[in-house]
């Protein structure tokens, strides 16, 4: 697919009006103080930790290369919310995509998490992506209901395999999305318009 979505949106939330646009080297010091402000729990289901500055600073080099593609929500000036869509076109799962999301805790259960989760998905798609996976601690049962309800279904459970700063091994569960299957079956019932973008 070449089709693009522009950036800045505007979208209503019950937190209010949020913007999302593609984070830049400029958001470097209003990401890192959104990283520091999560509970450090919500971290570990990310491959680092993004409360440190030289973990952040890497990921907006990866950024610049166009190896990961991130999105940012923005109330009030502020960082709320970062959807980030993981590729690696040099692998062996180049139609694979990993989407990371966190969302700060003063706007969850306002949408603010299904409208970033729903953007960084239709990024996915007009990047032609067949597959998507995302993963959290098992635990994390909304965001585990909200990817539910984009379609997606779990796949592996993966025990103790993060570590907290306490000591404290978690599970992490992965969850899938064929995202070319469900749409060829969407094409083949009659319904191709349903998974617009």
């Amino acid at each position: 697919m070449t089709e693009t979505r522009s950036y800045p949106r505007h979208l209503k939330t019950d937190a209010g009006d949020v913007e999302f646009r593609m984070m830049a080297r400029a958001d470097e010091a209003a990401v890192l103080d959104f990283a520091k402000n999560l509970p450090t729990h919500d971290l570990l289901f990310l491959p680092r930790n993004i409360s440190q500055p030289k973990v952040l600073s890497a990921w907006i080099n990866e950024i610049e290369r166009g190896d990961i593609t991130s999105l940012i929500a923005v109330k009030d000036g502020i960082v709320v919310g970062c959807g980030t869509l993981v590729r690696d076109p040099r692998s062996w799962s180049p139609h694979v995509g990993e989407i990371r999301m966190v969302v700060s805790l003063d706007v969850r259960g306002q949408g603010v998490g299904r409208a970033l989760s729903q953007e960084t998905f239709a990024l996915a798609l007009c990047a032609g992506l067949e597959k998507l996976s995302v993963q959290m601690t098992v635990d994390q049962q909304a965001a585990i209901a909200l990817f539910e309800s984009l379609g997606f279904k779990a796949e592996a459970l993966l025990r103790d395999h993060v570590q907290d700063v306490g000591g404290k091994k978690h599970d992490i569960v992965v969850l899938g999305h064929n995202v070319a299957q469900v749409q060829s079956q969407l094409e083949a019932y009659g319904l191709p318009g349903a998974v617009q973008h």
